[in-house]
């Protein structure tokens, strides 16, 4: 009897054919890698061939010309990029105090002082920094003509600024106070600190801890926002970045300035970036 795995035929024995494979499909993992390949090849083509299109000598005349450049210095550090970190400063500063009142006032079981600061919040949130600015270096000197806010433009624009960023720092304040767990403030009262005190000693400390990271980042806002601090008639020594960079702009007729003001930001902004970075992957690991 013939062996079943073959065929005979005749005196010649033939193995029977042996079934192709079954097709393996490929895992979840391996087409996510695949397009994620494919991405980056899109991406790199698209770059090469963005940069053998550019003219780039035309551009480099236009942005990069190092001798506007380096006629900026040193009054672009010692002055507009001081000025901007001072601006920065004294607004957030400002803002902070401003918005940790804010927050506990919308916390508050009080009625009026809720809703003093729920409308404060969407009021300063839903206006442009830029007509907060304006009101406050014209609206204010109208309204009480007697009287001036201290500092001139270095106060102005605190307010202005800071009033503005408060309504946002209120807000991230109050959410890394209900962040704190409630059993904190029943136990401290529990061992008689009154509400006040219990709040600043236990729940703050640990509602900062929460929501550090969230107000650098607002730091940063405010970094950009000083631009707008040209609408208050900056003085050569009141002078911020933006301002700065536009008036040589208009002097030199090149958009140079521009590009060292943009680095010059970077300078500030980059270290804030990393600093936030670090402060949540440390909140990460506290956790």
């Amino acid at each position: 009897m013939a062996d079943p795995e073959t065929l005979t035929t005749g005196a010649e024995v033939r193995p029977a054919p042996v079934p192709p494979p079954p097709r393996r499909r490929l895992g979840r993992r391996q087409r996510q890698r695949l397009w994620r390949l494919a991405g980056y090849l899109v991406f790199t083509l698209v770059l090469l061939v963005v940069v053998a299109a550019a003219d780039w000598g035309r551009l480099a005349d236009a942005f990069f010309r190092l001798d506007i450049a380096g006629g900026m210095f040193p009054e672009a550090i010692t002055v507009a990029l001081r000025n901007t970190i001072v601006y920065t400063l004294l607004a957030f500063a400002f803002g902070l105090a401003l918005g940790l009142v804010l927050a506990l006032m919308r916390l508050s079981s009080v009625g009026p002082y809720r809703w003093f600061a729920t409308g404060y919040i969407e009021l300063f949130r839903g206006l442009p920094t830029l007509l907060v600015l304006f009101m406050v270096g014209y609206g204010v000197p109208l309204a009480f003509p007697d009287r001036e806010i201290p500092g001139g433009v270095y106060g102005a624009v605190t307010v202005g600024l800071g009033a503005t960023a408060a309504a946002y720092m209120a807000e991230t304040i109050r959410a890394g106070i209900q962040a704190v767990p409630k059993g904190q403030l029943e136990a401290a009262r529990t061992l008689g600190m009154s509400h006040g005190r219990a709040m600043v000693s236990i729940v703050l400390p640990q509602a900062f801890r929460i929501v550090i990271p969230p107000l650098t980042n607002e730091i940063i806002l405010l970094t950009k926002d000083t631009s707008l601090a040209y609408v208050l008639g900056v003085t050569a020594t009141t002078i911020e970045l933006t301002k700065f960079a536009g008036d040589t702009l208009n002097t030199r007729v090149n958009p140079t300035p521009l590009v060292v003001a943009g680095l010059l930001y970077l300078v500030i902004t980059l270290p804030l970036s990393q600093l936030v970075r670090w402060l949540e992957r440390r909140a990460a690991k506290e956790r």
